[in-house]
């Protein structure tokens, strides 16, 4: 999910300063470690890549719901867009299996909403190489199940969230630094769980 990630400012063909650099740095470790974890899963075959999108919904869910009751949508008018749980589900659904959370995750304050977003929107890059893997797969059912990894291609999704993240100026840094660890370490515990 998050694989080949590791500086997307400058794989976008920019350069973000202040918050976006402070949480790629506090994150950096945690952002190998589930990159680590997470290789470990074979998206080629059908059981890896089962596994692994139940990994991947087991934080997701939980975190989007989080994302939702702190209110979201207000700072995000185009959430709905962004959501990824219905489509991991239909993924999942499509290979026989459902999607479940799995971790349970702090409420959010509205900086906390920004730090865990920097890693969901950031999700997305990596799938993008995710996607590649799944290519090769010998199984047609995998690549009929790919509107998680496909999702919000072609859209601006990750370039609209770093332009609201400099623009943010009610944005407590500590918070949304430890947000973003705490969506990271969700992820690997899902891992180690799926």
């Amino acid at each position: 999910m998050l694989a080949g990630v590791s500086d997307v400012s400058t794989q976008v063909g920019r350069s973000f300063s202040g918050l976006r650099e402070r949480l790629r740095d506090a994150t950096a470790n945690a952002h190998r470690e589930l990159d680590a974890q997470l290789s470990s899963f074979d998206l080629t075959v059908l059981s890896g890549y089962r596994r692994f999108l139940q990994a991947s919904a087991g934080a997701l869910l939980p975190l989007e719901a989080a994302l939702v009751q702190a209110g979201v949508a207000k700072m995000f008018p185009d959430w709905r867009e962004r959501a990824r749980s219905a489509a991991i589900a239909a993924d999942l659904a499509q290979l026989g299996s459902a999607a479940q959370s799995t971790v349970s995750v702090p409420p959010l304050t509205r900086s906390g909403m920004l730090g865990t977003l920097y890693v969901l929107e950031g999700s997305r890059l990596g799938a993008k190489f995710l996607l590649k893997a799944v290519a090769d797969a010998g199984d047609p059912r995998i690549g009929e199940a790919t509107a998680y990894l496909s999702h919000g291609a072609g859209k601006r999704l990750w370039q609209s969230f770093l332009a609201k993240l400099q623009n943010e100026e009610a944005c407590d840094e500590d918070e949304a630094i430890e947000s973003a660890r705490l969506a990271f370490a969700a992820f690997e515990q899902a891992a180690d769980r799926a």
